[in-house]
């Protein structure tokens, strides 16, 4: 908007013209993702899993291709969300070798499940062989069925 239109052309007003369109810039950088959420985002995009129920447990199937066990977590954050992560960090490329095609991914790989009311955080197991990660996460017991609260009736 132009203020000179309206009379308003003193150096308060456009000072505080000024400072508004400031705070629009500053209110469009904020609301855009942070390099962190977009790399965390493509992690788990770019990491397949698979989630199997049984009568006792919860059974996590994660690709996690090159990595040693040393460089995976698995994580219960917030009471109820299982975090598996790893990176794959590349090569070094020795002296005298170029890559004249490189395909295999490197990076970060992530993935968060949450995990079910009736899940014991406090038995989990992983184990990884061949670069398949095997999370199993036990089921607690069901609850006992509430029994009825008898009042007992007395003559008047």
């Amino acid at each position: 908007m132009d203020l000179r239109i309206m009379g308003l052309d003193s150096p308060i007003f456009s000072t505080l013209h000024h400072v508004m369109d400031l705070v629009d810039e500053a209110d469009k950088s904020f609301n855009a993702p942070t390099r962190t959420y977009v790399r965390d985002a493509n992690a788990m995009a770019a990491t397949p899993a698979d989630i199997k129920e049984y009568p006792n447990s919860y059974v996590f199937v994660v690709d996690m291709p090159g990595l040693k066990v040393g460089d995976i977590k698995v994580q219960v954050e917030d009471d109820n969300v299982l975090l598996i992560s790893g990176e794959r960090k590349r090569e070094e490329e020795k002296e005298g070798a170029k890559y004249v095609r490189m395909e295999r991914r490197v990076g970060k790989l992530m993935r968060k499940f949450v995990l079910p009311e009736n899940a014991n955080i406090d038995a989990i197991s992983a184990v990884c062989q061949d670069g398949v990660l095997t999370v199993t996460v036990q089921k607690l017991p069901p609850p006992e069925p509430k029994k009825p609260k008898v009042v007992e009736v007395k003559v008047n």
